[in-house]
């Protein structure tokens, strides 16, 4: 009796062997796990290489503080007279073509104590227009002076694939800052 039953089901299947070899084709399987695989992929290398330009970019960063460090530790910047705009041009040639030198912000301060020195990250303030409207300062001290330079710049981040996003400021970009302290050799 069952076999009967299975025998009246297998003749009505019969139209169903198209679906069947459709179902077997692996034709098309290439394509389709392409497809599921594509955008984590490409999601995965836009972040790879946005990561990988801002830490090359912080590197560059922490190359121009620690050259600009020498020149007021040896005090080749205060024998130059050198004024806050001159200064920051003279950073601006040791970064690399990765910064825009207009968005540069140098802030350079002395202490007489080693007790008083604040290296705190600066928080920077915005007007109206979203530009950055903190007051900068130059003081490279003299002789014997403990002196904090700090180079911050915004660098913008371009995407945020997967939740993957290193904007560390309300406008989207993320904060980069190098800082180096020290004390002014006897010049």
């Amino acid at each position: 009796m069952f076999t009967a039953l299975l025998r009246r089901l297998a003749a009505r299947a019969r139209p169903l062997r198209p679906f069947k070899r459709l179902v077997r084709s692996e034709s098309g399987a290439t394509a389709v796990e392409f497809g599921l695989v594509a955008a984590p992929f490409l999601a995965l290398l836009i972040a790879l290489f946005q990561t990988a330009i801002v830490f090359l970019a912080g590197r560059e960063l922490d190359q121009a503080v620690a050259a600009a460090s020498r020149y007021i530790m040896t005090g080749q910047a205060q024998g130059a007279n050198m004024t806050q705009a001159q200064f920051n041009s003279w950073v601006c040639n040791y970064v690399s073509a990765l910064f825009n030198c207009n968005n540069l912000m140098v802030n350079v301060q002395n202490y007489a104590s080693a007790s008083s020195v604040t290296t705190s990250t600066p928080v920077l303030t915005y007007n109206a227009q979203g530009q950055v409207n903190n007051t900068w300062t130059y003081a490279p001290g003299g002789p014997g002076d403990y002196v904090v330079v700090q180079v911050t710049y915004q660098w913008p981040v371009v995407l945020a694939p997967l939740g993957f996003n290193l904007a560390t400021l309300g406008n989207g970009d993320m904060q980069l800052t190098s800082t180096a302290v020290f004390k002014n050799e006897p010049y």
